[in-house]
């Protein structure tokens, strides 16, 4: 940050191009807009200036970045000149990004062992990184975070004096071979507290544990900065919306998984890319929609959707390679959409190598183990989405893939269970009701099996076993096809 701002200040009496901080700074690798924009706006916020305002560090459109701010050269050790208009040492200010802005503090250490600060430590420093991996995100370093380590606190000023909207603050507690991390996520402009929880573990191996505890904070916080920063979005009057803003509103459309909804999100989609032309992440929401609109059984135009999807997922991966989100929700609408499943599945993976803890990722890793017979494989990698993100939106993706797994091993109660949890948590999902049907009626339920089958052809009434078996041939191995079409004459479907 600071040699970037030192290299504006020092080149202020000309227009600094893209190329131009990329050689200085970076020596010349590929950095993405994203993350130059990132770091611009760190900069900015160093000297009290934002993205919006624009007083010190000017964006000009298609050309580059200029520093205006008047600047006196001061002869000190400092390498960078005085800046006149940083004279009062302001505050930062909440980042003018399109991104949540979060910092992890050092969590307390409630126990006497003072071995357990060093691990309370090493959690929170491995917590940062591994959010930091998210594009979606900014997060503040560890050093700058750290300097409350030990202090007693009040988060709004946190957020105020680091400019980040979320903070997310813990405890650790030993008691005899037992460990409890606790944790709290708090929306400092307002104090509020939008998430809780805390994780017990035997203390048999620390770092294993350490991990562990990782992870599922990790997983656990991506749905609820999502959700909060949704809820922001719909509390921001209709004129004052920006590009991200109408991004976050699709959304929360795409989220109530209705007909209606996955309609405005793609309007609100196509809004967002009007203002943002550069904002991959409403591409890839777009190709995302019509990948809904496919399993949910809502398709208007098979070959137009078809196409748009294509559209927006070349449009998505043109403009950002390294966003994991983007990255697993065109994978997904490649592979379901377009049927190019092996060029799906490996941006899906490239996501999850660049972020494993998003939880969304496993369920196509899970599916892809399946194709290739692995189901013992597919069945771990549910479970990790599940223990990643508990209260995630595709949670009935996770369950509906944990009932598919035990229904191809025979174990057909054991999926029973798990499809009607997939049901219970998203009705409509059709392959969630046909996967349940199936386990029913290998397990003998025949008629609560026919009775979903009557649902299912009710829903779509083209619905034959003899068209479906090529569908599945692109997923499931040639014997548990012919398990699938035993199980779809016992609930009734059509030959």
């Amino acid at each position: 940050m600071f040699d970037l701002l030192a290299y504006l200040i020092n080149n202020r009496e000309r227009v600094v191009s893209k190329d131009d901080l990329i050689k200085a700074i970076w020596d010349g690798r590929v950095v993405s807009d994203a993350a130059l924009t990132t770091h611009l706006n760190a900069a900015r916020s160093a000297i009290g200036d934002s993205g919006e305002k624009q007083r010190l560090i000017k964006t000009l459109p298609r050309k580059g970045f200029r520093f205006i701010g008047a600047v006196q050269e001061a002869h000190s050790a400092s390498t960078l000149p005085v800046i006149e208009a940083d004279r009062e040492a302001p505050k930062p200010t909440l980042p003018v990004l399109d991104k949540p802005s979060l910092a992890v503090l050092p969590f307390t250490n409630l126990s006497s062992d003072p071995e357990q600060e060093y691990f309370a430590d090493g959690m929170v420093e491995d917590i940062i990184t591994g959010l930091s991996r998210s594009k979606s995100l900014f997060v503040i370093a560890r050093q700058s975070s750290f300097i409350y380590k030990g202090q007693a606190i009040d988060v709004r000023q946190v957020g105020r004096e680091l400019g980040v909207r979320y903070v997310l603050e813990g405890s650790v507690r030993k008691s005899g071979d037992r460990v409890r991390i606790s944790g709290q996520l708090i929306e400092a402009t307002t104090g509020a507290h939008l998430w809780a929880d805390r994780f017990d573990s035997q203390l048999n191996d620390i770092f294993d544990l350490q991990d562990q505890v990782t992870s599922s904070v990790i997983g656990a916080l991506f749905p609820q900065l999502e959700r909060a920063e949704i809820e922001r979005a719909k509390r921001k009057p209709t004129e004052n919306l920006q590009a991200y803003d109408y991004y976050l509103r699709a959304l929360s459309s795409f989220y109530q998984f209705t007909r209606e909804q996955n309609i405005e999100a793609l309007r609100l989609t196509r809004l967002a890319v009007e203002i943002d032309p550069g904002l991959a992440a409403a591409y890839a929401l777009g190709a995302y929609c019509y990948l809904q609109r496919k399993v949910f059984g809502w398709t208007i135009d098979a070959d137009q959707e078809f196409n748009d999807t294509r559209r927006l997922a070349s449009r998505a991966i043109e403009l950002d390679k390294d966003d994991p989100t983007v990255l697993v929700r065109v994978g997904q609408a490649i592979a379901a959409v377009l049927y190019e499943i092996d060029d799906g599945v490996a941006l899906v993976f490239r996501a999850h190598e660049l972020n494993p803890n998003l939880a969304v990722a496993r369920y196509t890793i899970g599916w892809e183990h399946i194709r290739r017979g692995e189901i013992e494989a597919a069945l771990k990698q549910f479970h990790a989405g599940v223990r990643l993100s508990p209260m995630d939106p595709f949670l009935f993706l996770m369950q509906t893939g944990i009932a598919a797994t035990h229904f191809l091993t025979g174990r057909y109660e054991e999926g029973s269970s798990w499809g009607k949890s997939a049901v219970l948590h998203r009705p409509n999902y059709l392959n969630g009701q046909f996967i349940l049907a199936i386990c029913q009626a290998m397990s003998g339920r025949v008629e609560e099996a026919r009775m979903i089958g009557a649902r299912l052809l009710q829903a779509k009434p083209t619905l034959r076993v003899s068209t479906l078996v090529p569908k599945l041939a692109r997923i499931y191995k040639q014997e548990h096809i012919e398990r699938i079409a035993r199980a779809c004459r016992i609930m009734g479907l059509p030959p």
